[in-house]
């Protein structure tokens, strides 16, 4: 190879896309066969875990406001009910992928299982671009789409929550076309709901406030500063932007913060609450001056925030951030998982090579399931909780869900993660044996 191609190559390799083993039904898939694995699972329950008990495709035909017309495709993914109902996200993207939904219908089994919430895993998607639609096609599209699947969801079979393009409004038109359709209001079908129609209080931020629960646990077990933690966050929405706000206002030092634009970075520490109000105007944390509290934050990269040194780096983004690519140049003392999937495996393996503990997606991250099934029996017996009963319950459960990890972890000398995956597969197994298979 001549001295240019060797160039060429170096500059190419970044770009490439991931291994086939960096994607995260492969991430995901990983982790189940591994707690399988380490259990002794039976076959026949290893058989039916791995995959998802039904996949349903549907086809969404939507007017168009110009008079014209297309056809989308809907999906709902529903993975093991031994716990209970399913429940799990409505995601709208036009880079919907299917086994991307079926890694997050199986997370949310798991999750559920270590959060002590009695429900399975579901997921589901419009393929479309949110984006190049008016407000009256979303509109159309998501109302279609849950007219199409009115036979297998509601409060007793699968419930709907909030994810990707899809909020508390999109929340709105799922609970309406189900009560349409049912003759009643069909509240607990629908989590995410504005309060306005019976929503939760602290819906918004449960993943943060459950993650902030979790986060002490983890600095008080791995010996890290209880205060004044120097923080990097990649993601600036619903999740990140809630973790940057409540940490901030928790007295650490939020160092790093980032969206889809680009990334400020300051390691005296950022004016979140500046950052939040400019991003919300402008729909980017880019392009205003005096964001540091030293007076100048520097505007970096994505890829760059990611390398810089922190005590905690909290992946709130997209799956796969954390990769093969960039683990070992990762300069933190503890990574917590704030988004689906954000380690691959490669780069899994590579941190706890180099002694980076790791808190996975399933605990850190599960205060958004615990709000939803806070939701759930709320709307079922017609009371709403105050905020200091659901803060205390919230905290409750993820310290339980900490505490239930932790001891696995001890009996099975384990990591975090796959003590995680242990508890989770152990619950939902036990579920499925006392049940049996119906045939």
């Amino acid at each position: 190879m001549t001295e240019a191609q060797e160039h060429s190559a170096d500059v190419e390799l970044p770009s490439t896309p991931l291994f086939d083993d960096e994607t995260p039904f492969s991430s995901m898939m990983s982790s189940f066969d591994d707690a399988a694995k380490h259990l002794g699972l039976a076959e026949e329950e290893y058989l039916i875990l791995r995959k998802s008990d039904r996949e349903i495709a549907v086809s969404v035909p939507v007017p168009l406001d110009d008079g014209g017309f297309t056809v989308y495709d809907g999906y709902r993914l529903q993975h093991n009910q031994g716990l209970g109902p399913f429940m799990g996200p409505l995601r709208i993207t036009e880079d919907l992928r299917l086994d991307e939904l079926r890694a997050l219908a199986a997370w949310m089994t798991w999750k559920c299982a270590v959060l002590g919430v009695p429900f399975g895993g579901a997921a589901g998607g419009l393929r479309m671009d949110p984006s190049a639609h008016s407000e009256s096609e979303l509109e159309r599209a998501v109302r279609r789409y849950t007219a199409n699947l009115l036979a297998d969801i509601g409060p007793d079979r699968d419930v709907i929550s909030p994810d990707l393009a899809a909020d508390a409004r999109v929340m709105s038109w799922v609970l309406d076309t189900i009560s349409t359709h049912e003759r009643h209001t069909a509240n607990p079908a629908v989590t995410g709901k504005p309060r306005e129609i019976e929503g939760s209080l602290l819906s918004s931020d449960a993943v943060a406030r459950g993650l902030h629960v979790i986060l002490r646990l983890a600095v008080a077990h791995f010996g890290l500063p209880r205060t004044h933690l120097d923080v990097i966050i990649q993601g600036a929405g619903v999740v990140g932007g809630n973790v940057a706000r409540v940490l901030h206002a928790a007295g650490h030092r939020v160092i790093g913060l980032s969206d889809v634009h680009g990334a400020l970075f300051d390691p005296t520490g950022l004016d979140v609450p500046a950052i939040l109000a400019h991003r919300q105007e402008t729909g980017s944390v880019l392009g205003i001056s005096g964001l540091g509290i030293s007076g100048a934050a520097e505007q970096i990269s994505n890829k760059e925030m990611l390398t810089r040194p922190c005590d905690v780096l909290i992946p709130c983004a997209v799956a796969g951030a954390v990769h093969s690519h960039n683990a070992e140049h990762l300069d933190c003392s503890l990574l917590v998982e704030g988004a689906h999937g954000p380690v691959s495996l490669r780069a899994d393996r590579i941190l706890e090579r180099r002694g980076i503990p790791v808190v996975p997606d399933i605990l850190a991250n599960g205060g958004g399931v615990v709000l939803s099934y806070f939701e759930w029996v709320q709307n079922r017996v017609g009371l709403s909780w105050v905020e200091s009963a659901v803060e205390k319950r919230l905290n409750r459960f993820m310290r339980e869900a900490w505490n239930a990890v932790r001891a696995v972890q001890e009996e099975h000398d384990a990591n975090l993660r796959k003590a995680a995956h242990i508890l989770a597969v152990q619950r939902v197994a036990a579920a499925d044996e006392l049940r049996g298979v119906y045939a």
